[in-house]
């Protein structure tokens, strides 16, 4: 069976948790309500406090639509370029996009940028550098962007659909969905359940791009930053045997990354290039608290380094006999191993 999407945002209480077991192979139905039973005193929570960016530019330029997918070096941006259509075409379905060269000028309304390189095996896959900076970028970027919205949504999405209640800095291209459905009352449980809830930055990019073949590249090196008091409760979180739970594959890129270059997890800015499968061993990340992914996607290919795929599949046919959703308003997914009975 296959699962089906969530079309619109929905209350958040009603959002249904998959608890999958790496140790015992168990696979669970609960609520998300249920997570502070799930997790230990002295466990450590990371969200991504990422707010999402209106990423989707329709150019004026040319017949075409430019979603900015991460951040490049000096102030550039890459992006990927759509071909003909509206968002209620699937990606894959779009027009062709238009071939841009390097030095070629783009417009959409009053923000103009120059097309720094295009990908040579990927022509759809450009950097570009826009002329505005700072403050002004800003400000046209919000008065000309859109959220990147998908043709199983049934109604274009609003900015204030997808930032979550940790929502900070704009850096991300598409919203850190898993902790969408965090409230304020949940995180306030699992504090009093004696959980330490910490944040990070990252700048989550595109889940689908229209070409199966650069899907398959996806994530991109992706722009992250953590802060010294997240860094000290992962130290002091692995010094007394706690468990750390990533809210989403953004903020396990993020840690594993930083753990993979400086040896342990580091304070500051970095760029996460790590690309997790089957056969990484987690070096930080104990469990995911993360959405419903189809096998194929790179968030899936991301949950293997924590439990074998028969099982996930097996929680995947579960969650979809169920009537779980999926993307980003969809339902819950936990991997996470019970503790055992001291």
């Amino acid at each position: 069976m296959k699962l089906l999407p969530a079309t619109a945002p929905r209350d958040r209480a009603s959002t249904r948790l998959l608890h999958v077991d790496p140790t015992t192979g168990s696979v669970e139905h609960t609520a998300l309500t249920a997570l502070p039973a799930l997790v230990e005193p002295g466990d450590l929570v990371i969200v991504n406090d990422a707010a999402t960016l209106p990423a989707a530019l329709r150019l004026t330029s040319h017949d075409a639509e430019l979603r900015l997918a991460a951040h490049a070096p000096d102030g550039a941006f890459h992006a990927v370029v759509l071909g003909a259509g509206t968002w209620r075409t699937p990606t894959e379905e779009r027009g062709p996009a238009p071939s841009l060269r390097a030095g070629e000028r783009v417009a959409s309304g009053e923000l103009t940028a120059t097309i720094v390189a295009v990908d040579p095996s990927e022509p759809a896959l450009v950097t570009l550098r826009f002329d505005q900076a700072g403050a002004a970028f800003e400000r046209a970027l919000y008065a000309r962007g859109e959220v990147v919205n998908y043709s199983y949504l049934s109604l274009p999405l609003e900015l204030w659909d997808v930032q979550s209640r940790f929502s900070s800095r704009p850096w991300a291209f598409e919203p850190p969905s898993a902790g969408l459905a965090l409230t304020f009352g949940l995180v306030a449980a699992l504090r009093g359940r004696g959980v330490v809830v910490a944040a990070l930055s990252h700048a989550a990019g595109l889940s689908s791009t229209g070409s199966a073949s650069l899907d398959r590249r996806l994530p991109l090196p992706e722009r992250y930053e953590i802060p010294e008091a997240t860094r000290v409760a992962v130290e002091r979180t692995r010094a007394e045997r706690g468990r750390i739970l990533a809210v989403g594959t953004t903020v396990v890129r993020a840690l594993e990354s930083s753990a993979l270059e400086h040896g342990a997890v580091q304070a500051g800015i970095g760029e996460a290039t790590l690309v997790i499968g089957p056969g990484f061993r987690p070096r930080v990340v104990d469990g995911v608290l993360t959405g419903m992914h189809a096998p194929g996607t790179s968030h899936f290919s991301l949950l293997r380094a924590f439990a074998p795929r028969e099982l996930l599949e097996r929680a995947l046919d579960a969650a979809a006999r169920a009537g779980y959703l999926e993307h980003e308003f969809g339902d819950a997914c936990l991997v996470l191993p019970r503790r055992a009975a001291s």
